[in-house]
């Protein structure tokens, strides 16, 4: 069954990821106009998300808000697809990175470092990394079920040099390369929200309280990892520049979930520039009444 469901689809992304751009943002505005305006898909979600981050905006702007996120959803969608073919040259154009030399100087310094970012912007470009870094460059990523897509993906995601390891293997992979002695940088997207049973500290974000990922904190620490922010911000239609932006260079002199709450409140930020571009449609706040006693 596995194999019947990749033969039947793989043949279709093939072909659409060869189109032209242009051509994938038509299919993008008929993909938006039936997700939208026919099927309404998550539109609830995304409007109480909104509604929540911004009390303060009128109804009239959060439903601009709202339609310009799945505007920019179905566009993410074809750009998605559209990496499984793109080149080194296109890529390199249409995603660019405003400041490379911050994390390269720490490299040349032979200093490991933990990439922190958020589902902002497209991250899914983000695989062009490893073109402007002088450093290996790994990422951690959830394992396809089908088999024959889990090869495919995972290619395709490596083919401008960054390096997978499954989540659940992050860890082991990170202790392997250090006790190797070889330095990297590891891409750790924390915004989403974990299992409240997984979790160790909750925060205010968009002064809701919500359990929060201290994955990277704690790895940080552990390995002594420089910790820099990467935010990506969608500059036209198609184009995007990615800034990096540094927490700390010394993890271990700063007191449990300091870092923690360094990078939530850069992420917020970031959001409030383009509050459109943020990945409203997973529920973010639905933990909120789930509060320890701890910590309200």
């Amino acid at each position: 069954m596995q194999f019947l469901i990749f033969a039947l689809t793989y043949p279709i992304i093939w072909i659409l990821s060869r189109l032209p751009m242009r051509l994938l943002y038509i299919k993008s505005d008929v993909f938006y106009f039936l997700i939208y305006h026919v099927f309404g898909y998550r539109k609830t979600v995304v409007l109480e998300n909104l509604k929540m981050a911004f009390p303060e905006k009128s109804e009239e702007e959060l439903f601009k808000i709202r339609k310009k996120f799945f505007k920019h959803l179905m566009d993410l969608m074809m750009e998605s697809v559209k990496a499984f073919s793109i080149s080194e040259k296109e890529i390199l154009k249409r995603y660019k990175y405003k400041n490379p030399e911050l994390v390269n100087s720490f490299a040349k310094q032979g200093r490991d470092i933990a990439l922190v970012g958020a589902h902002q912007a497209n991250w899914e470009w983000s695989t062009s990394l490893a073109k402007v870094i002088d450093i290996d460059v790994y990422g951690a990523y959830t394992k396809l079920n089908n088999k024959y897509f889990e090869k495919y993906v995972r290619s395709s995601r490596e083919k401008f040099g960054v390096r997978g390891y499954k989540t659940s293997e992050m860890v082991k992979g990170m202790q392997k390369r250090f006790s190797e002695n070889k330095r990297g940088a590891y891409i750790l997207l924390s915004d989403q929200s974990p299992q409240p049973h997984k979790t160790y500290y909750w925060r205010e974000f968009f002064n809701i309280k919500v359990p929060v990922h201290t994955g990277a904190e704690m790895l940080s620490k552990k390995f002594n990892l420089v910790v820099i922010n990467y935010v990506t911000k969608k500059m036209k239609r198609g184009y995007y520049e990615t800034e990096f932006q540094l927490i700390t260079e010394n993890p271990k002199e700063f007191d449990n979930y300091k870092i923690t709450d360094l990078y939530t409140e850069l992420t917020e930020k970031n959001i409030l520039d383009q509050p459109e571009f943020y990945l409203w449609s997973h529920k973010r706040f639905k933990h909120r009444d789930k509060v320890p006693k701890e910590f309200l």
